[in-house]
């Protein structure tokens, strides 16, 4: 073996191992990604949050005609399943907007008041905000309650409780 063929096989060799070197990189891959995201957000629950048991006491007030089901609770957020004769009717619940801040903001502009405190009114929902922190939100089941009836039941929340209460 000359000197030339013996460079010429340490290039090569050098070569083989850029190239696999450079190929080692995997693409990422869209669980690299969400991990990414994951660290560059905050986390979902605000440790300022409060327990969701916290919310139930300020809820409506079960009666002969209606069953009031508490379905979810988690820090910030209590939620119970409005019944009539056995069907739900609609979902109620109460959010700690520190959870997420910019739930808030479609308050800012709203038109509509319920008992003092700003709402926003969609086609099966309607929803207000108290103390500029708690979202309290009724969602009807199709057409069986009205923007009217929603209101008539945000009403029944203890609001002016839950506003003082924290």
């Amino acid at each position: 073996m000359n000197g030339t063929t013996g460079a010429r096989s340490l290039l090569h060799a050098s070569l083989i191992g850029l190239l696999l070197l450079a190929g080692c990189g995997e693409p990422e891959s869209r669980w690299d990604a969400a991990q990414k995201a994951g660290e560059e957000n905050p986390v979902a629950v605000s440790d300022a949050a409060l327990p969701g048991s916290t919310f139930n006491k300020f809820f409506p007030e079960q009666n002969d005609e209606i069953d009031i089901v508490f379905k979810q609770e988690k820090d910030g957020f209590a939620q119970a399943s409005l019944r009539r004769s056995g069907d739900e009717i609609a979902m109620l619940s109460i959010a700690d907007t520190r959870n997420n801040p910019e739930a808030r903001e479609k308050y800012a502009t709203a038109e509509v008041k319920v008992q003092g405190y700003p709402a926003v009114v969609r086609e099966n929902t309607t929803s207000l905000l108290v103390a500029d922190r708690f979202q309290v939100q009724i969602q009807s089941e199709g057409t069986a309650l009205t923007a009217e009836d929603r209101a008539a039941w945000l009403k029944k929340f203890d609001l002016d409780g839950l506003a003082n209460a924290f």
